[in-house]
């Protein structure tokens, strides 16, 4: 076992690395400020070989593997993780597309998935179903050589500023069984979408709901050709997500340590800096040590992912649990290095308290998290 990247690893993420610091870190908190989502600049990951990460080059993506991705994602989130995260959902609407479409389908769909010609989103909450996604109640009937959807998605990240949206509904009968995939494109009738939220972070993405009133899709647009298979596409995804929210935490818990040490050589208090002082030390390096036992965490988990490993499901759910809640921690302290600076916007560093809070929320819940490893650790099948 060793823990070093490859020279390919070490050059994904130097490339990402610098994009983040060149194209994100300038922006971040004017766009947080005025709630842009720089289209422009999240389309110029594509040429990157970003947009389709995971997915087979045989069929338009970049062919690379999960723990690739993290590295992306944690390094793009040391710019702005709202962009990161929005990447990374872009990133598994690809994923889905190259696993479960029709060969038609990917043909049809991947190369502007790819190229980012078309932005992605995934619509699977709603007002009454988030951490129990089964119980979803947008419906698609049949209607001839036609679907008609009928529905509301809540929380859908780029909703109104994307082209191609993922949506989960309902074609038969209740619980996970009854439930498939369908593609639909932005300026179909029916779909429409409801007022930007507004939120405590992630403000440069925007954030409604995806309302579907007889929004009529063809039939080519039931993702697989095959109705009933939409919750375990939904399910196999969320593994991929969790590690990735988990690495957009810690791209920002990397640039808190790394604003928080410069201004412990900065800042003097009593006639000495911040640096001089041993519980400042201290705290430092819990800070450095949780990032790095984070980042253990999800690269493990990756690694899971990409072996096949048949406890993925649970290093994911616990990596996910482990890098958001530490995440947090650490920019949360940061903030408190800072003093009164820390609570002012022009440090940056309220920002990204503010963004980092819904990742202990999003791709389910921490809570949740502990009832996957619960239930994989009391069924004594962690293997």
């Amino acid at each position: 076992m060793h823990f070093s990247l490859t020279e390919e690893q070490a050059a994904i993420q130097e490339t990402a690395l610098a994009f983040a610091k060149e194209r994100l870190v300038p922006h971040a908190l004017e766009w947080d400020e005025k709630s842009h989502f720089p289209v422009d600049v999240i389309r110029e990951t594509a040429g990157l070989g970003m947009a389709a990460i995971y997915v087979p080059d045989a069929i338009g993506g970049s062919g690379l593997t999960r723990l690739d991705g993290a590295l992306i994602m944690e390094a793009l989130a040391y710019g702005c993780p709202a962009i990161s995260a929005y990447i990374s959902i872009h990133n598994m609407v690809a994923w889905m597309v190259g696993k479960y479409g029709t060969p038609e389908q990917i043909a049809d769909w991947m190369p502007k998935l790819a190229s980012m010609e078309w932005l992605a989103s995934y619509c699977l909450t709603e007002p009454g179903a988030g951490s129990d996604a089964a119980a979803l109640k947008t419906t698609a009937r049949k209607d001839g050589d036609s679907y008609v959807l009928d529905g509301t998605k809540q929380f859908i990240s780029g909703a109104g500023a994307t082209d191609f949206y993922f949506i989960f509904a309902r074609t038969g009968g209740e619980g996970a069984d009854g439930i498939s995939a369908f593609c639909v494109m932005l300026g179909t009738p029916g779909l429409s979408f409801g007022s930007l939220e507004k939120k405590m972070g992630w403000n440069a993405q925007p954030t409604r709901q995806v309302i579907m009133e007889n929004c009529r899709v063809p039939a080519s647009a039931l993702v697989g050709g095959v109705a009933g298979k939409g919750f375990r596409f939904a399910m196999s995804g969320l593994d991929g997500g969790r590690v990735n929210i988990g690495a957009c935490s810690l791209g920002p818990a990397a640039f808190a340590i790394d604003k928080a040490r410069d201004y412990m050589f900065e800042r003097k208090a009593f006639g000495k800096v911040l640096a001089d002082f041993q519980v400042l030390q201290f705290k430092i390096a819990d800070m450095a040590t949780n990032l790095e036992a984070a980042r253990l965490m999800i690269y493990r988990a990756a690694d899971a992912m990409d072996r096949a490993d048949p406890q993925a499901s649970m290093y994911s759910a616990m990596g996910k649990r482990y890098a958001t809640d530490l995440g947090f921690e650490i920019v949360n302290e940061a903030l408190q290095l800072h003093g009164g600076y820390g609570y002012l916007k022009d440090y940056g560093m309220e920002k990204l308290v503010r963004d980092l809070r819904v990742h202990q929320i999003l791709e389910g819940t921490n809570e949740i998290m502990r009832v996957v490893i619960s239930r994989k650790v009391l069924g004594g099948n962690r293997g």
